[in-house]
């Protein structure tokens, strides 16, 4: 089979394709002919060393593909079942070892590509408006990076519950898309001083009920800044970089403020949530009530230009590398 490698952390670069033998399904596990592998932020994070990454590795953890064969006591899944999975190191491969926990079926009706690509997105903008903050009708909310892979799809179901979206972007282009998937003001950060004022602007002064940041860094403060009393900021990325440590008392000062640092994987913690969660954002592409797009698809051989078009901001939707 063919993969990306990783033997040691650091830029794009540290990719390299290599052919490796074809691996065999243990306990409990499955072996997946790879259709699609997503390319995710966390995979950025990894290979930088943000994160922890047993080196040398596949890097990746979500995709789909064909089953080929299953190991011993896999019980959900047969040869030839259509699946997808997520947080499964490895996926940069032509064959993947996929943990039958892991993994669920994709239904009729749905290609393996979008399939391989939505789970992260979709089930983290699905936990991050049904549980991090759910929030009601009528409030307002800020969502940065409104059209990237998670800001397109939090943004439709946020307009789902009758909620007034602000996004952020950084072009005119990207502002269409963001209007088009349902924000209801845009606010371009790279033309603005004091983003946060921007926001209070909007709301009359008083602020947003929450602001979902994926961006980090650069956007902390301005978030902060952008909440109502008794505000809450779901910090779920860092795409511009780690955030620093925070003094909690800048919650209190800021109005009695909530900030919360959730993770997918703690939101997917049974087959049954995970079968639950998976199943709505599979079931909403199906029947239309949510616009998935796939921005760009690469060659499994040139993830290192993936993940510099993904670092860059260069697109809008979810980036794949297919084998």
């Amino acid at each position: 089979m063919h993969a990306i490698e990783i033997r040691e952390t650091g830029g794009p670069e540290v990719q390299r394709y290599v052919e490796r033998p074809d691996p065999e399904p243990g306990e409990g596990q499955i072996l997946v002919a790879l259709a699609a592998a997503g390319v995710n932020f966390i995979d950025l994070y990894r290979r930088e060393g943000r994160y922890p990454l047993p080196v040398p590795c596949v890097p990746g953890e979500e995709g789909s593909g064909v089953v080929l064969s299953t190991g011993p006591g896999v019980t959900r899944f047969k040869a030839g079942d259509r699946v997808a999975w997520t947080t499964v190191l490895g996926s940069y491969a032509s064959r993947v070892v996929v943990p039958e926990d892991k993994a669920i079926v994709v239904p009729d009706g749905l290609d393996l590509r979008t399939a391989g690509g939505v789970l992260v997105h979709g089930m983290t903008a699905h936990f991050l408006a049904h549980d991090s903050y759910p929030a009601r009708e009528g409030e307002t909310v800020l969502v940065h990076a409104a059209a990237g892979g998670v800001g397109l799809l939090l943004t439709q179901l946020l307009k789902r519950r009758g909620v007034r979206v602000i996004g952020t972007v950084s072009t005119e282009e990207k502002e269409k898309t963001a209007r088009a998937n349902g924000a209801d003001e845009v606010v371009r950060y790279t033309e603005t001083d004091d983003l946060a004022a921007e926001v209070r602007a909007l709301t009359g002064g008083e602020g947003v009920h929450a602001v979902y940041d994926g961006v980090g860094a650069a956007t902390f403060d301005a978030s902060l800044a952008s909440l109502r009393t008794r505000g809450t900021l779901v910090l779920f990325g860092g795409a511009s970089g780690a955030v620093p440590p925070v003094d909690v008392m800048r919650l209190l000062w800021g109005g009695s403020l909530t900030l919360t640092r959730p993770y997918l994987e703690h939101f997917r913690a049974t087959v049954e949530e995970f079968e639950w969660r998976a199943g709505e954002v599979f079931r909403g592409i199906l029947d239309g009530t949510l616009d998935f797009t796939v921005a760009g698809t690469y060659p499994l051989a040139e993830a290192a230009r993936a993940h510099t078009d993904l670092a860059a901001r260069r697109t809008s939707g979810k980036l794949l590398l297919v084998p």
